[in-house]
C-alpha cells in the first residue's frame, strides 16, 4: 500500500501547477494578484473625482474608452505611511470582473512573477475572520526569503460597493458629459 501512496507524491510533485502574479507594493508589503484578474497595466491616466464616494475610492478615469473607477488600495487598507504622498506618477492595473472594471492604482511598476501554486499558503484564520469582506486574502506566497500576499481582486469589494462604482462610472459616461 505504501507503494502507491509514494508514486502519487511523486504525480503531485511534477505536475504542481505554475500560476503567474502580478506583484506590487502597499506600504511596505508586498501583494499579488493573478495574472489572469488584471486586464491592463497603465499609468493612471486623470482622474475625476466623484463625490459622494468612500476616500480610497480616488474617482474615475477615461481608460481606452471605458469609464473606470480608481481605487487606491494603500487608502483601503490603511497601509500609507502618515505623512507619505502619492508620487507625480503612479500605475493602475485594470482589474476585469465579469460585471465591471476597475482600476487598481500603485506607486511602482508592478512586475509579473512565476511561481509555484504549492508555495502559497492558506492565511491564518485569525487574518480571514477580521477582513470585513469575504476572504479577499487568497493565501501567503513565500518567494525567496519574501513574503507576498496573494488578493482575490473579485472579492475585494462588497457588492453594494460594485453597485455605486458601476453606477457612478455609468452616469460619468452619459453622452453631453465632458471630460475633466
Amino acid at each position: 500500500m505504501a507503494e502507491p501512496e509514494a508514486t502519487a507524491d511523486k504525480k503531485t510533485t511534477k505536475q504542481d501547477p505554475i500560476i503567474q502574479l502580478i506583484v506590487f507594493r502597499l506600504g511596505e508589503e508586498e501583494y499579488g494578484i493573478r495574472i489572469e484578474q488584471v486586464k491592463e497595466v497603465t499609468i493612471t491616466p486623470e482622474i475625476a473625482r466623484m463625490p459622494k464616494t468612500p476616500r480610497f475610492v480616488k474617482g474615475i478615469a477615461n481608460l481606452r474608452g471605458d469609464i473606470i473607477a480608481i481605487i487606491d488600495l494603500e487608502e483601503r487598507f490603511s497601509l500609507r505611511p502618515a505623512g507619505q504622498e502619492l508620487p507625480a506618477t503612479t500605475y493602475t492595473l485594470a482589474i476585469e470582473a465579469k460585471d465591471y472594471t476597475i482600476g487598481i492604482m500603485v506607486r511602482e511598476v508592478p512586475q509579473p512573477l512565476s511561481i509555484p501554486l504549492s508555495v502559497i499558503e492558506n492565511a491564518p484564520e485569525f487574518i480571514q475572520d477580521i477582513n470585513i469582506h469575504d476572504k479577499y486574502i487568497e493565501g501567503i506566497a513565500k518567494v525567496d526569503g519574501r513574503i507576498i500576499v496573494v488578493l482575490d481582486m473579485l472579492k475585494l469589494l462588497t457588492p453594494s460597493e460594485i453597485m455605486q462604482l458601476q453606477s457612478k462610472s455609468e452616469s460619468s459616461a452619459a453622452p453631453g458629459r465632458t471630460k475633466a
